[in-house]
């Protein structure tokens, strides 16, 4: 009964968070990216079936990319086209992902919308007026270390089917 309390909290959470977003697009969006990252490594090994987890972690995601297209919509922030586009591209994924159960399909949309916005959330908390200009200095940088970030998450995590934690541990048992 216990399992099933914290499973519903955590679901629960995977939703409330990214409501958070629209008005705290720094702290609930990293908030988020830490829930999405450990979730599955919790809700799994209490008893969350691992068809049922991948559907109410995708909804979840595509609830994430919402909030964060009306943070950038709220804010008014001046890459909110970016922002629309990317949801837009993982949006078909994702929907192609549920209706194929491909996850190829997820690789082939990566998700660039999650680390701009975070990148460009975290901007934005600590520059407010100077975000785009700091942005527009640093935009090379940032594009690189976006797609370089997460063609190697979307590899891992599509194509690998490699479990994070696993790998880690594996990593640390080399070294260690």
């Amino acid at each position: 009964m216990i399992n099933l309390a914290i499973i519903i909290f955590i679901v629960f959470l995977k939703f409330a968070i990214p409501a958070a977003i629209v008005f705290f697009p720094f702290l609930a969006g990293w908030a988020n990216f830490i829930l999405d990252t450990i979730d599955g490594d919790i809700l799994i090994p209490l008893g969350l079936e691992n068809p049922t987890y991948q559907l109410i972690d995708k909804l979840a995601d595509w609830t994430t990319y919402l909030g964060m297209i009306l943070a950038a919509w709220r804010f008014k922030w001046d890459i909110k086209k970016w922002i629309y586009g990317l949801f837009s591209f993982r949006s078909i994924g994702q929907l192609l992902f549920l209706i194929f159960k491909n996850e190829l399909l997820l690789f082939y949309f990566p998700n660039f919308l999650e680390p701009l916005f975070l990148i460009y959330a975290t901007i934005f908390f600590f520059k407010k007026t100077k975000t785009y200009s700091f942005y527009l200095k640093y935009k090379w940088l940032i594009w690189i270390f976006v797609f370089v970030y997460k063609m190697q998450d979307e590899y891992i995590t599509h194509v690998a089917n490699v479990d994070r934690s696993e790998l880690i541990k594996g990593l640390l048992d080399k070294i260690f």
